[in-house]
């Protein structure tokens, strides 16, 4: 969720938010499986078998909390990444790779946004354990991707 400003808005309930770092963990990993597929190499390469491995263990961390609260999580991409994968796959090489890095920075960036300003918000112990484990991992991500990106 984004304002006209562009800032991403805490969720308004810890159920949407779950859901929505559902959606973030596949998209990561499915666009990450498609560059891959794709054939991008050297760091890009390693990038994206991070992002497979590192997001697969957010959603199984996720699981347990949001089957404990009754919520279903999605397990495909959401429709503006399911877009952004038809993209992607008209591109090959150099374009690719570019596109890759710098769709990972955004969504880093905004899934970033999304945990900080829901930590400040949720009173749910499980889903302030999720964010505190899974925070300082997005952010290396983050830092990685807009410095490949060059962004």
């Amino acid at each position: 969720m984004t304002d006209a400003a562009g800032a991403t808005a805490p969720h308004a309930t810890d159920a949407e938010f779950m859901q929505s770092a559902a959606h973030s963990d596949q998209n990561e990993i499915q666009l990450s499986k498609l560059a891959l597929d794709k054939g991008i190499t050297g760091m890009a390469k390693d990038h994206a078998n991070k992002m497979i491995t590192d997001h697969t263990k957010s959603t199984a961390d996720l699981k347990p909390i949001a089957q404990k609260k009754g919520v279903t999580l999605p397990t495909d991409m959401d429709p503006e990444h399911k877009t952004i994968a038809e993209q992607m796959g008209t591109l090959s090489g150099k374009d690719l790779e570019k596109k890759y890095l710098e769709q990972m920075a955004m969504d880093h960036q905004k899934t970033v946004n999304t945990m900080v300003a829901h930590q400040k918000m949720t009173q749910d112990a499980d889903l302030q354990g999720f964010i505190t484990k899974t925070l300082p991992v997005v952010q290396t991500h983050l830092a990685m991707f807009k410095q490949h990106a060059g962004m």
